[in-house]
């Protein structure tokens, strides 16, 4: 004999089956339930039409880390964002945030005000479809003095203009106050796994059909970065990249992030013979500074993170799954020490996981898989901007993101670095020839 149903029924996204029949319920309702899957449409229904009685989140802490040190420094920010693309934001998904709260018209709104809120001097995206690059966010982010890059996953070359559109990738902006471009460079990890397979069946199955890549911008400050009216034009080398999802291939990941450091090395090799001085001092790969960050799917014990923060990785690491990798990688890699896969950069993560409990939060996985690193030999931290409120969460019962008022299932990352310079100012002068 039900008449009327509460539309907090809409929440139970996992419910199954409403038994309904035979119940006078409204005409809308009958037909929307007598549907084909009408459990699920009346569900949907019921949400998209439940008032949102949450407050938006309180504003996230700025945590300081470090006093600057004072002269001859840069001072600048650096953000991380993954922005969950329009294709992945499906009911199929997240059928626990509103359909009208996970549309793009929406969110996309949300995401440009909460950037523009924290004007970081660099800003890395990822899961940015190729139309919302060129169509919103680099028009918007002109707008308030920004310059940026963009590369979409390699599957976009083989697709028809109508249809690479919504392939999406990875961008860089940065604010053209503080930094010009150089040069920009491409990582397609299946091209490299591709070159590098040397016939191994692992490399080609699992390594190489995997798009993700890897986007970097050789920049250089301008007078304005620096304190004191100095001129040094400093090279910085920023790179974002957005690595394989799936828990199943963490042997992919891992291979991922390895052929990202070594491109990373050839680039920097690359650049400093790019970049020159007015007296003629060469600037060396050493020279340029290095900032890598980016969705890197892959909690903080993993072989990924472990590689990029200590510099190696065992060749025996759990995560290659005892496939026959070794010899392959060994061409590919640095094996400074026996049974050991390194990299040379010194870097350190801006983020811990006693900062930020989670990075992405939804239903089923809730972890931290986005990082900032930077090179910690030439770069300090003064702080981050904090975590989302775990009281909030809690007490608005917000079981996971998109959300009204949380406009991806990634929280963006912010922290404000302060450089010192690895080459001198002469005559404040640093041409690239």
């Amino acid at each position: 004999m039900l008449r009327i149903l509460p539309y907090e029924l809409g929440k139970l996204f996992n419910l199954m089956v409403l038994g309904l029949a035979g119940n006078p319920l409204s005409k809308d309702l009958m037909s929307i339930y007598s549907e084909s899957n009408g459990t699920q449409k009346l569900l949907t229904f019921m949400l998209d039409n439940l008032q949102v009685n949450a407050p938006r989140p309180p504003a996230r802490p700025w945590i300081p880390l470090a006093r600057p040190s004072g002269n001859r420094t840069c001072i600048f920010t650096v953000m991380c964002y993954n922005v969950l693309c329009d294709k992945y934001a499906t009911r199929q998904m997240y059928s626990y945030c509103p359909s009208w709260a996970l549309s793009w018209d929406y969110r996309k709104k949300g995401i440009l005000a909460e950037i523009r809120h924290y004007q970081a001097d660099i800003i890395n995206l990822q899961e940015v479809e190729m139309d919302q690059f060129y169509n919103f966010f680099l028009p918007e982010l002109k707008r308030d003095g920004y310059s940026g890059i963009y590369s979409p996953k390699s599957r976009a070359k083989h697709m028809a203009e109508s249809e690479r559109k919504y392939v999406d990738g990875c961008a860089i902006f940065f604010r053209t106050a503080k930094f010009t471009l150089i040069k920009e460079h491409l990582v397609e990890f299946n091209q490299l796994a591709m070159a590098n397979a040397d016939g191994l069946e692992h490399m080609l199955n699992r390594v190489m059909p995997k798009d993700n890549i890897g986007l970097a911008a050789l920049l250089q400050t301008t007078e304005n970065a620096w304190d004191n009216g100095l001129t040094i034009q400093q090279p910085i080398l920023v790179c974002t990249a957005h690595i394989h999802w799936d828990p199943e291939f963490c042997d992919v990941k891992l291979i991922q992030t390895m052929m990202l450091s070594k491109e990373l090395k050839s680039i920097l090799e690359n650049s400093a013979k790019l970049i020159k001085s007015v007296d003629g001092t060469s600037v060396t790969a050493e020279n340029i500074q290095l900032v890598l960050c980016g969705d890197f799917n892959s909690l903080p014990d993993s072989g990924v993170v472990e590689f990029l923060s200590t510099g190696r990785v065992s060749q025996d690491h759990k995560d290659f799954k005892d496939l026959s990798y070794k010899q392959c990688l060994e061409k590919v890699m640095s094996c400074d020490k026996p049974n050991e896969f390194t990299h040379s950069f010194k870097l350190a993560s801006a983020y811990s996981d006693d900062i930020m409990p989670f990075t992405n939060y939804t239903f089923d996985f809730k972890g931290i898989i986005d990082y900032i690193f930077y090179a910690k030999n030439t770069m300090t931290p003064l702080g981050l901007l904090g975590p989302l409120s775990s009281e909030w969460l809690t007490q608005n019962k917000v079981i996971g993101c998109p959300h009204p008022h949380v406009y991806s299932d990634h929280f963006p990352l912010l922290v404000e670095l302060e450089m010192i310079p690895t080459v001198a100012p002469i005559n404040g002068i640093i041409a690239h020839r």
